[in-house]
């Protein structure tokens, strides 16, 4: 799994024969900056964009063979021991109001060098089928994290934060609340040269500025009824500039980002998941501890924690979540959540590169 974020791939060994998948290994390996900046520039048109995609895609699957090799070295494990690869792929546009979200990788390439089954391209069926394509994850909270009595929310901030509403006396729904790291992130690196603000300390020193706020919370994507999805293509520096006067101090304006952020995920569990007693955070922002102290403020009829809790990694969740696609799409059971995007109905996602 590479995500929205940019920061590298998260890769997972997980057993899926147990009631709860057992996570076996983990391994981390970081983007550098030569290939975030080329990731970046693919978001947005530019010339010869289609030859720069295909070549950025191998040479993402050849890290992908590298992460899986080096997993697997940990673990002990050979390759023949594994039933597939879940390979999501690179988001460079989504756009499922024009019918389509574009993940780059290369999945014949990373069958062939890492010599095991590659099932990707999870999000085409879905958009196919009505759907965004996204969030794809609540059908894995749903089956995986859900209570038979308590109602409990599971909130991933990536790049983009996202939710699934687990009521265990209504329908399982789920949709992207808005921003999560992706603008703090960016303005982080602009102003500090860090690619992250560590638990918000930048944003600790200045002050949240409402006017900037209101500005960007009057955005139209926030008055969206679920399903809704959003990335890149809408949040990005650009959105942000065209909301500065350019006389902020970067110390407020990441405050102001700061607050957006946990505004845009209260304002969704306020609105969408009425009597919720429980949060559980997932992705990077689950370690922003300003993060976490202010939505408790905004959400302060919840308990806040981790979904270690619940037994499954927050920062390896969503790389877990996508190995449990894979297996659905083996087994040739449907993965998405129609009512998280939009779909006419369950499909059956992925496309499946076999290996012989």
């Amino acid at each position: 799994m590479s995500g929205t974020s940019l920061d590298g791939i998260d890769a997972v060994l997980v057993d899926l024969g147990q009631p709860k998948p057992v996570l076996l290994e983990k391994y981390y390996m970081a983007f550098d900056e030569t290939l975030k900046n080329d990731l970046l520039a693919l978001h947005l048109p530019s010339t010869n964009e289609l030859h720069q995609s295909q070549t950025i895609g191998n040479q993402l699957s050849r890290l992908y063979a590298a992460a899986v090799t080096s997993l697997l070295s940990r673990a002990n494990t050979s390759p023949k021991e594994v039933r597939a690869i879940a390979c999501h792929g690179q988001t460079i546009r989504h756009c499922p109001e024009h019918g389509y979200s574009l993940q780059i990788g290369n999945a014949a390439l990373l069958a062939e060098l890492s010599g095991i089954t590659v099932v990707s391209d999870f999000r085409s069926r879905d958009i196919a089928a009505g759907g965004q394509g996204a969030p794809l994850v609540p059908a894995f909270h749903n089956r995986i994290l859900s209570h038979p009595d308590k109602h409990r929310v599971i909130l991933n901030i990536g790049g983009i934060s996202n939710l699934t509403d687990l009521n265990p006396n209504q329908t399982t729904i789920g949709f992207d609340c808005g921003p999560g790291n992706i603008l703090m992130d960016a303005w982080s690196a602009q102003h500090i040269g860090k690619p992250y603000d560590n638990n918000g300390a930048w944003a600790a020193t200045g002050n949240v500025l409402p006017t900037l706020l209101r500005r960007m919370l009057d955005e139209s994507y926030f008055t969206l009824p679920p399903p809704r999805s959003t990335g890149r293509d809408l949040f990005n520096m650009a959105w942000l500039e065209g909301k500065l006067n350019g006389v902020e101090k970067p110390e407020d304006v990441q405050a102001t980002l700061l607050e957006l952020s946990c505004q845009a995920a209260a304002q969704s569990i306020n609105q969408y998941c009425i009597g919720a007693r429980e949060i559980y955070l997932c992705g990077g922002g689950a370690h922003n501890q300003s993060f976490r102290n202010r939505l408790a403020d905004l959400v302060p009829h919840c308990s806040i924690g981790s979904t270690n809790e619940l037994g499954l990694d927050s920062d390896y969740l969503e790389a877990i979540a996508f190995a449990w696609m894979a297996q659905q799409t083996m087994h040739g059971k449907p993965a998405n959540l129609p009512q998280a995007t939009g779909a006419k109905h369950p499909c059956l996602l992925g496309a499946i590169y076999q290996h012989l």
